[in-house]
């Protein structure tokens, strides 16, 4: 009952969530359902994806969203922090419905061009909503709650991946030959950009935002009412004074800042350099080229009609879902970054190499029968629990370990690096997957094998375990301050605390960086 209580209190924060992750929804169904549509012979037909062109086509469609994405992720921090988290998502959502209109309304007299400024303009979209609407939720749930909130993001990724794959298994069923193949799954991405934008208008903007704006009695009201307490409450003055304190240590953190020192700077270029690598390996660790042209990859194994590769897809989603919501709710904060990635990509690097070895051992025939042989279901089989590895451990994690290894004073710089690398890679991806696995066949495993083995795994054992570790800490682990210096400034700031002498702290404008008056 407590908990139910607890639940209740903080609803106004869920609410907030639940609205603001259907542009998660969202960025999982855009990524997941171009693959899917260009699996449907009938919108090969019509659009000339076929001969020696069919990759070259196929690919542009999928990567020039996130072509998009890239510079949608750039362009939403400056914004979010002029107009706030509300407004930009709501600009944003309004981009991306026109890109989808563009896709819906596509025809054959038109010409393919529609569907890729369709796709363009909504990822300029999706890519923004990815990057503001995580810091959005964070910013207004209860620290009690904020993991389990914030965690279901990669959740929520995976529901919308699925659902793209199971709309278009059930349009190969039933819709064989006229243009809601495509306009059905095109026209659904409406539904949760209607529902985020409508729900938009039910929340309130982020109190820490405002708090940046210095409205603070506007950021007080609004975080009371999130909190559903009254303005006066002692746990509502609490945590504001914490907001405060937190906006002038980073103002603090970061004055003087330059882009010579962020990235240059005593510890900082290694960190620029695992956010960097670690988005790399992810993105090659395979999982994208498979959940981009899941019925394509499903196909190359054996699944021969449309029907058994988009079914074989949306079981494949499924999975993804589950594990990923069994590592968000039970593991990710009992075991520790490192041994998580690295059973991640050693998993992943020996299922793949499994996958490889059947398919070099029982090709397949010429004419492929409908009913995918028994090495083919093992091979599905092998990627099936793949995805599980990747969900805990390469798939959640680097977000995590990179926004663990920042330290106050660059964050903004390497979250920034961060998220044009996963863009960056899933772009290249996205656009070179088709071709590889055309000129390589059953070699494209080995490579994906060794990539997660040699890279992955490898790169696991080198990185530091952040773990338990404080923020503070990071900048020892990286060499950025010299751990004796560092206890003896610990030291000394505790005998400061125990003569009850604060005054050397308080800031220019009578505030204790604490938030006390």
């Amino acid at each position: 009952m407590s908990l139910l209580r607890e639940l209740w209190q903080h609803r106004r924060a869920y609410w907030l969530a639940f609205i603001v992750y259907w542009g998660i929804v969202l960025f999982g169904y855009d990524t997941g359902v171009a693959g899917s549509v260009i699996a449907q012979p009938y919108f090969k037909q019509q659009f000339g994806i076929v001969g020696s062109r069919a990759n070259d086509l196929s690919q542009n469609i999928v990567s020039v969203l996130q072509a998009g994405a890239f510079f949608g992720a750039l362009s939403s921090p400056p914004v979010s922090a002029w107009i706030g988290r509300r407004y930009t998502l709501m600009i944003y959502i309004l981009i991306f419905t026109l890109g989808a209109i563009l896709q819906t309304v596509a025809t054959p007299s038109i010409g393919v061009g529609i569907i890729y400024a369709g796709r363009v303009i909504s990822g300029l979209g999706v890519g923004a909503i990815s990057a503001v609407a995580p810091a959005y939720v964070s910013e207004c749930a209860p620290k009690e709650h904020r993991g389990r909130i914030t965690g279901c993001f990669q959740i929520m990724v995976a529901i919308g991946v699925m659902l793209s794959y199971f709309i278009n298994f059930g349009i190969s069923l039933h819709i064989k030959g006229d243009a809601r193949v495509w306009r059905i799954p095109f026209g659904f991405q409406l539904v949760p950009s209607g529902i985020l934008a409508i729900g938009l208008l039910s929340v309130k903007e982020s109190p820490r935002f405002l708090v940046t704006k210095d409205k603070n009695e506007q950021a007080l009201a609004t975080l009371a009412y999130y909190r559903d307490r009254h303005i006066d409450d002692p746990a509502v003055m609490s945590e504001f004074a914490e907001i405060e304190a937190a906006l002038l240590e980073e103002r603090e953190a970061r004055k003087g800042l330059g882009t010579r020192e962020a990235f240059l700077g005593k510890g900082n270029f290694i960190r620029f350099v695992i956010a960097f690598v670690i988005f790399l390996l992810q993105q090659f660790s395979g999982q994208n080229s498979v959940g981009y042209y899941a019925p394509q990859i499903f196909a190359s194994i054996g699944y021969s009609s449309t029907t058994g590769q988009l079914l074989a897809s949306g079981v494949y989603g499924i999975m993804k879902v589950a594990a990923t919501a069994v590592f968000v709710f039970f593991l990710v904060d009992s075991l520790g970054r490192k041994f998580s990635l690295f059973i991640s990509a050693m998993g992943m690097g020996i299922l793949f190499f499994i996958v490889g070895a059947l398919l070099k051992s029982f090709p397949l025939p010429a004419n492929p029968p409908p009913n995918p042989p028994p090495a083919s279901r093992a091979m599905a089989a092998m990627i099936y629990i793949f995805v599980c590895f990747y969900s805990m451990g390469w798939g959640p994690l680097p977000w995590v370990y990179v926004s663990d290894i920042f330290p106050t004073r660059t964050r903004h710089y390497g979250l920034a690096v961060a998220s044009a690398s996963q863009w960056l890679f899933n772009f290249v991806i996205s656009r070179i997957t088709l071709t590889i696995e055309t000129n390589l066949g059953y070699k494209m495993y080995f490579m994906f094998g060794a990539i997660n083995i040699g890279g992955g795994a490898v790169f696991s054992l080198l990185i530091p375990e952040t773990k338990g570790r404080s923020l503070e800490e990071m900048d020892v682990i990286f060499g950025a301050v010299d751990a004796g210096k560092r206890r003896a400034d610990i030291a000394q700031q505790e005998r400061v605390l125990e003569h009850g002498d604060v005054t050397s702290e308080r800031s220019v404008d009578g505030k204790d960086p604490r938030g006390m008056a």
